[in-house]
């Protein structure tokens, strides 16, 4: 139990047996990785299936592969860790631990929206334990960890530190003729020593330019190899995590003298999302949040369209195949009213320029977490 205190986990613990009280649920099994780690202080990749029981009373048990038993009893706050070789069935496993814990025929809540809980999965885990009732929750492994302990705020805040100095870091040191790759390892490297889990810096690439065509393609792109040259616009965002925890912000760099009205653009982008997050206050519903953003851009004429979300959910980031969290984005059907607690990315592009910030929304409104200047940056 090194590596956890169990007091931090007591108040996540209180959250998700409230939903199973009310549920009546005599367990629950979390098989989502980002749940996993939020639940016991360690998460793993699923190579074999893996979960963690947790019962109404008493401490939790991590069922994994043997070879992962160490870097796990050193993570979590419990005592309880299960194991299994890797030529065992890994849901025997599991199912052998519900039983053993007085759990075989027992109301077992899980997530049938969980990456980790398949149709297959659902099947075998039923096979395997004829008397239990297994309680759909759909969704419960993002909406239980939407609104943030104060632990959880203070590593996204760190991250976000991190993000704010790599990106300045990079101001002055990007000309033409390094690649795109030179300056996502600058990045990568001063994430790592600016205390980041890792030097996975995010998306840089050359936008494509300023032009009406460019407002979105460029986000998602690749290019490493590409030599920067004078008037690039090199878009850079930067996603650190600490603990897991990530924080993201974007900024272009401008390489010399950017083109024409790309400057104005940002300005003009950064002035409309500064609305848009004025109105981020606990209460407000979130298609009027991404309105104010979205009907703006459009009615200046910055986009042609908008057919991408505005902001969507940040905090903890496992091994699951989705870069980004959508359980709560910003969007014209987006119904949910925003909480105290809740930090999401929230992110602008028109024309080849994007801008954004990690924003908490807390009982007083909200709060940038990421602290960069808003302007452009210059290489």
């Amino acid at each position: 139990m090194a590596g956890s205190s169990a007091a931090r986990f007591a108040p996540r613990m209180a959250r998700l047996r409230e939903t199973m009280a009310a549920e009546g649920c005599d367990a629950f099994l979390a098989d989502h990785a980002e749940l996993i780690a939020w639940i016991s202080g360690y998460t793993v990749s699923e190579t074999l299936y893996r979960a963690v029981i947790v019962p109404m009373d008493g401490a939790p048990c991590f069922v994994l592969r043997a070879i992962d038993a160490g870097p796990c009893r050193s993570g979590v706050w419990f005592d309880d860790v299960a194991t299994f070789d890797d030529h065992e069935e890994p849901h025997g496993a599991v199912a052998t631990a519900l039983v053993a814990r007085g759990l075989a025929g027992a109301r077992i809540g899980v997530d049938p929206m969980s990456y980790g809980h398949t149709v297959a999965t659902a099947q075998r885990l039923a096979g395997l334990l004829p008397d239990a009732r297994f309680v759909p929750l759909p969704g419960l492994s993002d909406t239980l960890r939407a609104r943030k302990f104060a632990d959880e705020i203070d590593a996204i805040a760190a991250a976000a530190a991190i993000a704010d100095r790599c990106m300045l870091g990079l101001e002055g040191h990007i000309h033409p003729g390094l690649t795109v790759r030179e300056v996502a390892a600058m990045a990568a490297a001063a994430q790592l020593r600016l205390g980041a889990d890792d030097g996975g810096p995010g998306p840089i690439l050359v936008s494509g330019g300023h032009g009406r065509e460019s407002h979105v393609d460029f986000l998602h792109g690749s290019g490493l190899d590409r030599t920067l040259m004078p008037g690039d616009i090199l878009h850079v965002e930067l996603t650190p995590r600490v603990g897991n925890y990530g924080a993201r912000l974007m900024r272009p760099v401008f390489v010399e003298d950017p083109p024409d009205g790309a400057a104005e653009t940002f300005h003009r982008l950064a002035e409309l999302q500064d609305r848009q997050i004025a109105a981020m206050r606990p209460g407000t519903i979130a298609r009027d949040v991404d309105a104010l953003l979205r009907t703006a851009v459009l009615d200046a004429g910055l986009r042609a369209d908008y057919g991408n979300v505005t902001g969507y959910a940040m905090g903890l980031y496992a091994r699951t195949p989705r870069p980004s969290d959508f359980s709560h984005a910003f969007h014209p059907g987006a119904d949910f009213h925003l909480q105290p607690g809740q930090v999401f990315h929230m992110y602008a592009s028109a024309r080849g320029v994007a801008v954004s910030e990690t924003i908490l929304v807390t009982d007083a409104g909200p709060r940038r977490l990421t602290a960069c200047p808003r302007r452009p940056l210059h290489g």
